[in-house]
């Protein structure tokens, strides 16, 4: 059995969307740190805790009515027969 001893540090994007990264690395652009840091069963467990809904963030707007909708404007000429 592998022991691993390697800490993880658990980051979040812009759409609430969750990973893991290795501690003590910069982030990739576009992800900043949640302050979880520990073995990998340890993030992955808050992970599960806290990322409930897999939908990015925009989507979770869009459906609860909190975002309106962009419609795209089609030329009428487009049906015409």
């Amino acid at each position: 059995m592998v022991i691993e001893n390697i800490r993880y540090k658990v980051v979040v994007n812009h759409e609430d969307q969750y990973a893991l990264w290795m501690h003590g690395k910069e982030n990739a652009s576009g992800w900043k740190d949640t302050g979880v840091v520990g073995l990998k069963p340890e993030c992955l467990a808050y992970i599960n805790a806290v990322w409930t809904d897999m939908r990015p963030l925009i989507l979770r707007k869009a459906m609860s009515g909190m975002m309106i909708p962009r419609t795209t404007h089609v030329q009428a000429s487009l049906f015409a027969a």
